[in-house]
């Protein structure tokens, strides 16, 4: 039992007491002070020192969030206090209100099952050794700047003075004034644990010194913003009165941190010095404006487009010629020009590497030529994985406004970067593949030319200073890898062509077909209809009819579109009828997709007169034309029909002329021209056809009709006739050969100036047909007709038949 002095009386405090841990309040002796209890282990400590003489001991955690403290959370310095009233709140808390009466040091912690109990030891203030003069000295000192620190801290009421005035113990004094200050809960505990006097004293003089140097200028800044609002908004004021106090304090604001911040990565971003120059302008801009000003969100924007592209950020290539080619075999079927020249680019990227330094080659600009299903674009993505780099595909179909290659200046509202940057952003990296899709569908209106905007994009000489509007900086494209597709070259301007490597990508042949079904489609739809190998069974006799009587195509979208359907009704009847699998034979084939669409195409079973086999390029590939003349009597006119184009009707008249014109020479009279009509039919008359690569066609099925010469009806031909009998060169050999195998042709007619491009004919295109190159109209007669006509007019032959025609598929041009 301890006996204290306190105010006139002596005091019995127990060597045990309940203990209060405190979150965030100090406790002073001679102090009153409110505390709400609320913890449970708290409310079971109050609750027992009202068992004994209201007697508590209070002392402050080190760390406010814990809940549950432990004995070495807890100060071991505290103040013993008595519990002068309690008042219990309806949610089970407490609120009571204690006096403090002496300070106290925990010599021992005691368990207890419901609170904590302590071994206590009073502490008494230690005598001071300074003379009566300096502490009267140093209370004063302490009073005054007490009194400076209330008149300037708006937070502490100036009623607080009255309860210093007249007190001549120092202990009480700094106990007092230590009571009233805000916060500084560290101060007021080192305040606590101080057991000198003068030591309070001092400690408290050195807190209030350096918080009315603090006080001082938060008023100076106040003054400062002050002036400032009478010319600016409220909003303004408090942004610039949080700055002024951060810098004062020696704080960075949220603003400057975030300044920072971009600062920071535009540094780390390895920009150009150009564009390093233009961000770091825009970031100054951005300093000197008001956060929530419109601009300033422009240029935030701005910058973050800047930080985000790839100014030095590469992806490793995969240089293996070994496995970027079984890559490349793995993905598509054939196509080995694609996928040589890849390998070229590969092989030349290598050896042009020095060391471990990446290699900063010029990508090549591809164009993918051909019809639509043949994998131009699926065969990108390829190039990429085998390479690994990134992909993008950007679809240009219809894209009209110059600002998606080139992107809108930032004067705009909305204003954004080009695709092309927006691709690059998206990829990470300065040298992923980029697919520009259907190139030949841009368009051109009042907001400018898309196609022009691409000559910088796809140009290798130029690329590497490219300039978007949006950025305003130019940004290197040169180790891009760009890849273009089109179905019609003839659709992209010249000046574009000259930058691209056309790749010409003609229609699969049927075994070829076969081959991308049974290796790529049939498993891939598959696995798309949860259906396992061998449930679906399809023989080659079957896929052959699918492929010929189900689709007419150069690609292959429409074959797997049927057997889509055929996976579709394979997976009904497991599920429906617990089928283990189903086999289509061609019976059921017709049961599952219907009637054939298609008739399969026929050569004539035998030569005919006036009836010559023409070969004209579609946008989907290649096809034949039968061409059908008819003599008949009548005054010398040329009739027409099959809904053909100007410049094929143009071939038409030339081929006429070229006939009138060597009459004598192929035992022909003048009268017969002026006494017979010619009737000049291409069959589907539905379907438009133009061109002039049907004038020899044209030619031929004249002279065979004149003459009564049949034509060989295992030949097929192409070129453009002028009236000289000359053979001109035409386009789209690789499609218009693989239509004229398709029929089974055996003899392609083709023009001398043509020969330059027999290396792009497929392999089985060259080994399966015979191919004629001529160059005049009697060469191509000599080869089409079954002999040459001469001097002498040529009996006429009852038994040759007359073209009829076929009812069969035609082109939209020849």
């Amino acid at each position: 039992m301890h006996k204290i002095d306190y105010q006139d009386r002596v005091l019995e405090i127990g060597e045990e007491l309940p203990l209060l841990p405190l979150r965030d309040v100090v406790v002073f002796p001679s102090m009153i002070h409110p505390l709400l209890v609320g913890r449970a282990a708290s409310v079971s400590a109050v609750e027992a020192a009202m068992l004994q003489d209201r007697l508590l001991l209070v002392a402050m955690q080190k760390d406010k969030d814990i809940d549950e403290p432990g004995h070495e959370e807890i100060h071991t310095i505290g103040t013993v206090v008595q519990i002068t009233q309690l008042l219990r709140l309806p949610d089970g808390t407490m609120k009571i209100l204690v006096e403090g009466l002496l300070r106290a040091e925990i010599s021992k912690f005691v368990d207890h099952e419901d609170h904590f109990m302590a071994q206590i030891r009073p502490m008494e203030d230690r005598e001071d050794q300074e003379k009566a003069l300096k502490v009267e000295a140093l209370m004063r000192s302490l009073e005054d700047s007490f009194r400076d620190y209330v008149s300037l801290n708006k937070r502490v009421p100036d009623g607080v003075l009255i309860s210093i005035e007249n007190l001549e113990s120092p202990s009480l004094l700094a106990d007092t004034i230590a009571t009233h200050i805000p916060d500084k809960l560290d101060i007021k505990q080192g305040v606590l644990e101080e057991n000198s006097p003068v030591g309070r004293i001092k400690l408290l003089l050195q807190m209030i010194t350096e918080e009315m140097e603090i006080l001082k200028l938060e008023q100076e800044i106040e003054t400062e913003v002050k002036s400032q609002v009478q010319r600016n908004q409220r909003e303004f004021y408090l942004n610039e009165q949080l700055k002024a106090i951060r810098r004062e304090l020696g704080h960075d604001d949220e603003d400057g941190g975030e300044l920072e911040e971009i600062a920071g990565a535009i540094e780390e971003s390895k920009m150009t010095r150009e564009a390093e120059e233009a961000s770091l302008r825009e970031l100054d801009r951005l300093s000197k404006m008001p956060p929530m000003s419109p601009e300033a969100s422009v240029i935030r924007t701005y910058l973050e487009t800047m930080i985000s592209l790839p100014w030095g950020k590469r992806s490793r290539d995969r240089l293996e010629l070994v496995k970027v080619k079984g890559k490349l075999d793995e993905d598509h079927h054939g196509l080995e020009k694609v996928k040589d020249r890849i390998l070229e680019f590969l092989a030349v990227m290598k050896l042009t590497r020095k060391g471990k330094k990446v290699s900063r080659m010029k990508g090549p600009i591809l164009c993918f030529v051909g019809p639509p299903g043949v994998g131009k674009t699926s065969l990108g993505r390829s190039i990429a994985d085998s390479m690994g780099r990134s992909f993008h595909r950007i679809s240009l179909g219809g894209v009209r406004d110059e600002a998606e290659i080139r992107g809108h200046r930032r004067t705009y509202i909305g204003s954004m970067p080009g695709r092309i940057v927006q691709a690059l952003k998206r990829t990470g990296t300065r040298n992923p593949v980029i697919l520009l899709d259907e190139v030949d569908k841009l368009g051109m209106d009042f907001r400018g030319d898309p196609t022009s905007a691409l000559l910088e994009v796809l140009d290798p000489e130029q690329n590497n200073t490219f300039s978007d509007h949006y950025l305003e900086v130019p940004f290197d494209l040169s180790e891009v890898f760009f890849i273009t597709t089109a179905n019609n070259l003839h659709a992209i301007p010249p000046a574009l062509q000259d930058r691209l490597e056309i790749i010409r990508i003609p229609g699969y042949l049927q075994d070829e077909k076969k081959a991308i079904a049974k290796g790529f489609l049939i498993p891939k739809q598959l696995e798309a209809h949860g259906l396992k190998e061998g449930q679906l069974k399809l023989s080659d006799a079957v896929l052959d009819r699918v492929i010929s009587e189900y689709t007419r195509e150069s690609g292959v979208r429409n074959l797997e579109r049927e057997l889509a359907a055929l996976c579709r009704k394979t997976a009904r009847q497991v599920v429906e009828k617990s089928a283990k699998a189903v086999s289509v034979t061609s019976k059921k084939l017709e049961e599952l997709l219907g009637p054939p669409r298609f008739l399969s195409k026929e050569m004539e079973e035998g030569h005919e007169i006036g009836q010559a086999t023409g070969l004209a390029w579609t946008h989907v590939g290649g096809e034949t034309l039968n061409i059908e003349v008819q003599l008949i009597p009548g005054k010398g006119e040329l009739i027409l029909t099959g809904q053909l184009g100007d410049v094929m009707k143009e071939s038409a008249k030339a081929a006429q002329t070229i006939v009138r014109s060597r009459a004598s020479e192929w035992g022909l009279s003048q009268d017969c021209f002026s006494s017979h009509d010619l009737h000049i039919h291409v069959p589907e008359g539905a379907v438009p056809k133009d061109g002039p690569s049907a004038g020899v066609a044209l030619t031929t099925a004249l002279v065979s009709a004149l003459t009564e010469i049949p034509v060989h009806h295992t030949v097929a031909m192409t070129g453009e006739i002028t009236l000289r009998g000359k053979v001109l060169a035409v386009g789209g050999l690789p499609e218009k050969t693989v239509a004229a195998q398709r029929l089974g042709i055996q003899t392609v007619i083709l023009p001398k100036q043509n020969e330059k491009d027999l290396p792009d004919l497929p392999d089985t295109v060259k080994k399966s047909l015979n191919l004629v190159f001529v160059s005049t109209i009697e060469e191509v007669l000599e080869h089409a007709l079954l002999k040459m006509p001469g001097k002498a007019k040529a009996s006429r032959k009852k038994t040759a038949k007359r073209g009829t025609g076929r009812n069969r598929p035609s082109p939209s041009v020849s």
